[in-house]
């Protein structure tokens, strides 16, 4: 059975519960770009958590909060902060990626962090960063839409 797109009610799901369990997280992809008004659409949330045992334990009560299924090994990986976790087993899919392409440290991406739209996303600048360093066909094709998204984003932020 298909997935259903992302949406922001998912955003506002995954806010909930993380600030519920003081997860230290930032919306980022193309999720985080739908979140600041990107006209595009995915089909996962897509997560950038702090890496560390603690934070870890805070994402697995979440998501079991939010009705994730997750085996030991999957809560293991999420705990220790494996570079890139994919998981399917709840309501939507989510991807917790602790170490995204392009992006150099999480407290210097938070210092840039993007909150106008009521969630903590990572800025354009680093979204579209990442992308282009993850360099996929998908991201390719993608690339030159999100650098349009971002000038027109900018503009209206001043």
């Amino acid at each position: 059975m298909p997935r259903d797109q992302f949406s922001p009610v998912q955003a506002q799901e995954v806010a909930a519960a993380f600030a519920m369990h003081r997860v230290d997280y930032m919306f980022i992809g193309k999720s985080g770009a739908i979140l600041l008004g990107y006209p595009g659409t995915t089909q996962d949330v897509d997560v950038y958590p702090r890496k560390d045992k603690e934070n870890g334990e805070r994402i697995v009560n979440a998501l079991l909060d939010l009705g994730f299924v997750l085996d030991n090994g999957l809560k293991q990986e999420i705990v220790r902060g494996k570079v890139f976790v994919q998981i399917k087993s709840g309501p939507f899919d989510i991807d917790l990626v602790f170490a995204p392409d392009g992006v150099e440290s999480y407290d210097q991406a938070k210092s840039r962090m993007d909150t106008s739209s009521g969630f903590p996303v990572l800025n354009i600048r680093d979204i579209i960063a990442s992308k282009r360093s993850a360099d996929r066909p998908r991201d390719r094709i993608e690339l030159p839409l999100l650098e349009a998204f971002r000038e027109v984003y900018e503009e209206r932020q001043k």
